[in-house]
């Protein structure tokens, strides 16, 4: 089979997984009964969220602790949350399902903050110290113990390491990211320099420079991400938010866009080849899960090992993640692409992050090279935080015996993601995020009780009752 036929084969079933009544329904339905059961706590405890947020910026980790500062924890998860999905991800979500596609994302967000407070809760609540005596958490963890060690929750924790792993190696938070980062590497050469270079280049430095850092751990990526994510994320703002000040006179246009098309979208015009309802949802869900994560279960395996009082406070600071990544920062690169115009000329309609790129560098001078940059750190921070994740689930299958061959073959695949094509790389990731969500919603919508517990304990304004496992003793103090 040739890589045109694998690529509509595994399109065609992406397709299936990420029509409206498959994975958006069952993200909207989780997200929706988790807002309930917490009093709409991504909307009444947000205040609370940036205070911690704030806070625990100049909060420093403690010596020989095992766990990990509350900030570390989300600037972790923001490594592989804020990555090329908001680069890469909007554009390819804008170019399958049009301005409307963007609507879909806010759906998504909207209660994925509520879904992701979830899975930060449940993660600390339930995280366990390994034989090493490293703290481990994440829905495999959560979903059998919160389930008694049921044969269903082992079988879905079972899936969703199986999923977990596949994601990792092959999906959104690889080669999807070097993908990304290799294409608006080389637009940006073409802009400044008026040369095309091959994708291999900027594949083998993003590989060579994840390569190193992979070398550490979980402490290594904490202190990496902690500097890292921060400055990174104000870049990327900046350079966006000063391409929509000099254009917001199309700011009218754009909301009218985005607003209208999610329920009639855009029939053929210029290079786009036109969209359906289904599509915009498709794409608006499926790039909304690949960017924030909320439902995916991938960040509470780093927010679980967060040093916390209380699940709660872990929880808010989940909040805060989703909002940032694409209330923030997937809304602007959704601004600047549809009021360039570009998104609807057939020269971009195979692209991602070098329409991104090429919109921006209508207004701002040099912007290809702020985007790559950009997309480098994005690309480089996700794939830590994901390598992270992705070994977390091999251990929980595997064992810890086989970690080093795990990272090898992560490394060598970011390679292979650089060099490979756009609609493949994509279709790829967001099929497994699907298969990976999966389980993990399943396990949250029957734990949905014990949040609700664990919440009402914090808020209740009666002092916490609460009891958290130690780190080391695992003794509950």
């Amino acid at each position: 089979m040739d890589l045109a036929r694998l690529t509509d084969l595994i399109t065609s079933i992406d397709s299936h997984v990420w029509q409206p009544f498959a994975m958006p329904l069952v993200l909207l339905i989780v997200g929706t009964l988790i807002t309930v059961a917490t009093g709409f706590v991504q909307i009444r405890r947000f205040p609370l969220a940036l205070r911690m947020v704030m806070k625990g910026a100049f909060k420093k980790d403690a010596a020989g602790s095992k766990t990990i500062t509350p900030f570390q924890a989300l600037s972790t998860a923001l490594a592989s949350t804020v990555g090329n999905g908001n680069i890469g991800g909007v554009a390819t979500a804008i170019l399958i399902g049009g301005p409307g596609a963007v609507f879909w994302m806010w759906v998504c967000a909207t209660v994925g903050m509520a879904t992701k407070y979830a899975e930060a809760v449940l993660g600390v609540h339930y995280r366990v110290t390994r034989e090493s005596g490293e703290l481990a958490s994440g829905p495999m963890y959560y979903i059998t113990r919160g389930l008694g060690h049921s044969t269903l929750g082992r079988t879905l924790a079972g899936l969703f390491a199986f999923f977990g792993i596949a994601a990792a190696l092959l999906g959104t938070g690889n080669m999807a990211q070097s993908n990304t980062v290799a294409r608006t590497f080389v637009e940006a050469v073409r802009a400044v320099t008026g040369t095309t270079i091959s994708t291999w280049i900027p594949g083998l430095l993003i590989t060579a420079a994840v390569g190193l850092v992979l070398l550490g751990g979980i402490k290594r990526i904490a202190h990496v991400a902690e500097k890292m994510v921060p400055g990174m994320i104000v870049l990327y703002v900046a350079a966006a938010l000063a391409y929509i000040v000099l254009n917001a006179d199309h700011l009218p246009h754009v909301f009218a866009l985005i607003f209208t098309e999610a329920f009639s979208p855009t029939a053929a015009v210029g290079g786009f080849a036109g969209a359906t309802v289904a599509q915009s949802i498709a794409a608006g869900v499926s790039r909304g899960v690949l960017s924030n994560e909320a439902g995916l279960g991938s960040a509470p395996i780093a927010h679980g090992i967060a040093g916390v009082a209380h699940p709660a406070e872990q929880g808010v600071v989940g909040v805060f993640e989703v909002f940032i990544d694409t209330i923030v920062v997937c809304s602007m690169t959704a601004f600047v692409i549809l009021s360039s115009g570009l998104w609807t000329e057939a020269a971009y309609q195979q692209s991602s992050g070098d329409l991104t790129a090429a919109a921006m560098s209508q207004t701002i001078p040099f912007a290809t090279v702020i985007v790559a940059v950009c997309s480098f750190l994005f690309g480089f921070s996700t794939l830590i935080g994901w390598c992270y994740y992705g070994e977390k689930c091999f251990e929980y299958i595997f064992g810890s015996a086989y970690t080093k061959v795990y990272r090898v073959v992560f490394t060598l695949l970011i390679m292979v993601g650089s060099v490979a094509s756009v609609p493949l790389v994509w279709a790829i990731g967001t099929l497994l995020n699907g298969f990976m969500a999966f389980p993990n919603l399943v396990g949250l919508f029957l734990l949905i009780g014990v949040v609700r517990k664990i919440t009402a304990d914090y808020f209740s304004g009666k002092g916490t009752q609460y009891s958290v496992e130690h780190p080391t003793t695992g003794a509950r103090v």
